[in-house]
């Protein structure tokens, strides 16, 4: 009798730890800066690829990484990002060079067109920061282009923003990451031009 009272009694246990619910996955993305669109330039009738963005430190994924130190990293467990940072960016600029009507087109690495120019992109950082009571949001990227004839380096620059989160969660880290790569977008055809 004792033995089927604490099996029952586990099996209630047990169950009631299985079913509880896992907290909601919020899924965030970016938003392309509007542009005006440029009448005339000097790369007007080239063509360029964006590569796909590589990294230095760490792995692209849609994981949300936080810092709360130099050594010390996280990754937000009920938020992250609609796809890889590497893909949002990239299709950040990608929307952005084609809205600016700097280039004849604007195409994706992977497309099989040819090019006259080549943006290729390092990402240094594209996280959140908490140090004490700051909070802020850090994109920083560098980027070089490349004549795809010579293969020469025509210029390369880096662009850093550090912007301040009205919250210290995922939601005030995307809205403080929006802005900064809203400047970086800017920047980068005013770098181009």
């Amino acid at each position: 009798m004792i033995r089927y009272f604490i099996l029952i009694l586990t099996l209630m246990i047990i169950n009631g730890c299985s079913s509880k619910e896992a907290a909601p996955m919020n899924i965030y993305s970016l938003k392309t800066v509007n542009i005006l669109p440029e009448a005339s330039g000097r790369h007007h009738q080239q063509t360029i690829k964006v590569s796909f963005p590589q990294t230095l430190k760490e792995k692209l994924t849609n994981k949300m990484s936080y810092s709360y130190s130099l050594n010390n990293r996280g990754v937000y467990l009920n938020s992250q990002w609609s796809n890889n940072s590497g893909k949002l960016v990239q299709g950040s600029i990608i929307q952005t060079l084609d809205s600016s009507r700097l280039f004849k087109a604007v195409l994706p690495y992977e497309s099989t067109a040819g090019e006259d120019l080549r943006l290729e992109s390092n990402i240094y950082d594209f996280s959140h920061h908490v140090r004490g009571d700051a909070s802020y949001a850090v994109v920083s990227i560098q980027f070089s282009l490349i004549n795809t004839d010579t293969g020469k380096l025509i210029r390369t620059k880096r662009f850093s923003y550090k912007e301040d989160t009205k919250t210290t969660d995922a939601k005030g880290y995307v809205e403080a990451t929006q802005r900064a790569m809203d400047r970086l977008c800017r920047d980068l055809v005013k770098w181009l031009r």
